[in-house]
């Protein structure tokens, strides 16, 4: 194989795996209607055509093909692959709205991908056997396949904790909204509009379903189970259960912001025991062997050379 060939080869797939991460990463929002409301605001007269090139290449042409190629294989995955699947980009807040048949895909252009790129190097710039070659070509593709829904599962981690972390401040904000003479709905459309963030996108998503004729509770529910947080979860059983009770929904929501706080400077405390665990290894095997280094090198080179001088004399 060519220098040049193999050169197209991994630029082809460097572009493709960086069309996939960003697909992953990109935010939930339409890029087209995100475009279309920019012009909109411009007051400027433009064709669908101009707008559509005014995207980016990743938006222009990996997301229509990894969307054709999830149609076809949609037809051939286990029903419960896709709804495991659907579930995990679930709790990482869906990005880009994708799909479970999407990300498939993406996972399988990471395998492809890593794989060749892994066999062709070791073509072209090793001299190992076959048999070695594979088992290479084998472990890059294991990597490839899990790679993404490392990448996913790691999403699905930070929307958690950033929904831990602003879920005390949410709750105080809320309280005053309450105290304040608002209605509990008009608390969580206060705290949509104050903060752009996961937990204040998902009380604006409940405001929004109510709006369209589910009942709160419902939403709430829904809302606890796309976040699966415990916390909200208790939070959300306690409004829903003050709400069947007939109880003041303003000295819910003081109790629970205080549990919060608490349990929030417990998980401050728990991580702040942790730390000295943690810094023990490279203490031991990076900071240590430096210091020892530093302060013993030179009295050993001081030995070795009284060593030899005796040599020499004796």
């Amino acid at each position: 194989m060519s220098p040049l060939m193999l050169l197209i080869i991994v630029v082809i797939a460097v572009l493709l795996m960086a069309g996939s991460v960003l697909l992953l990463r990109r935010s939930e929002d339409d890029p087209l209607t995100v475009r279309i409301d920019e012009f909109a605001a411009r007051e400027e007269i433009v064709s669908i055509e101009e707008i559509e090139l005014s995207l980016p290449f990743t938006d222009r042409v990996f997301v229509p093909l990894i969307r054709r190629i999830s149609e076809f294989l949609v037809r051939y995955t286990p029903q419960q692959t896709l709804e495991s699947t659907t579930r995990l980009l679930e709790l990482a807040g869906n990005p880009r709205n994708m799909r479970a048949a999407d990300f498939i895909v993406i996972r399988g252009v990471f395998t492809v991908m890593l794989a060749a790129l892994v066999f062709l190097m070791m073509t072209r710039i090793g001299n190992a056997e076959l048999n070695r070659r594979l088992l290479y070509t084998l472990g890059a593709a294991v990597l490839g396949w899990f790679l993404p829904w490392m990448l996913l599962r790691s999403m699905v981690d930070r929307r958690k904790e950033a929904i831990i972390k602003k879920l005390p401040d949410a709750l105080d904000l809320m309280t005053i909204c309450v105290d304040a003479g608002l209605t509990f709905n008009a608390a969580m459309q206060k705290v949509d509009e104050k903060w752009d963030d996961p937990l204040a996108n998902e009380f604006g998503r409940v405001i929004h379903e109510m709006q369209l004729g589910k009942s709160r509770r419902q939403s709430l529910r829904d809302m606890a189970d796309r976040m699966d947080v415990p916390d909200v979860t208790s939070f959300i059983a306690a409004v829903l259960q003050a709400d069947q009770l007939g109880v003041g929904i303003g000295k819910i929501l003081r109790i629970q912001s205080e549990q919060m706080r608490v349990r929030r400077r417990q998980r401050a405390e728990e991580k702040a025991q942790q730390a000295p665990v943690k810094m023990l290894f490279p203490m031991v095997f990076l900071i240590f062997p430096s210091i020892f280094v530093v302060l013993l090198g030179p009295a050993g080179f001081q030995v070795l050379r009284n060593d030899s001088l005796s040599g020499i004399t004796g």
